[in-house]
This record gives structure tokens, sequence and C-alpha cells, in this order.
């Protein structure tokens, strides 16, 4: 069995565009992401959803630091 030396790189990809190349990627459970149907095992891209948190800009004049009472 071939042994690949460099680990193929997951690229992120919006939850929309999975849907559509759905029918082009199987999910591989070893690998926790989707691979090329027929091809995948060995080569071609390696994608996964785009589960990422993205970090929001802290809303201008509101206060987000938690306040606690002593009263």
């Amino acid at each position: 069995m071939y042994v690949r030396p460099v680990r193929r790189p997951r690229r992120y990809v919006a939850k929309h565009w999975m849907l559509l190349l759905r029918p082009l990627f199987g999910y591989n459970f070893t690998r926790d992401a989707y691979v090329m149907r027929g091809i995948g095992l060995r080569f071609g891209p390696v994608l996964r959803p785009d589960r990422r948190v993205r970090r929001e800009a802290p809303v201008e004049g509101v206060d987000q630091r938690r306040r606690t009472s002593l009263a």
C-alpha cells in the first residue's frame, strides 16, 4: 500500500457548497472529512464543512463585561 509522506491539507468549504458537491464527494469517517468518490483515498481534495466560529466585532457603546453587584 502506498503511504503518502505529507498529509493532504483539509480545505474548509461553506455548507452550501458541500450540498452542491455532495454527488462528487463521499464522507470518510477515518479522515472526518469528505473525499472524492473513487479516487479520494489517494488523490484529490479533502474537504470539511466550515464550522469554525467567527469572532464578531464588539458593538459600539455596549459594555460586554460581566457586572457583579456588591450591594
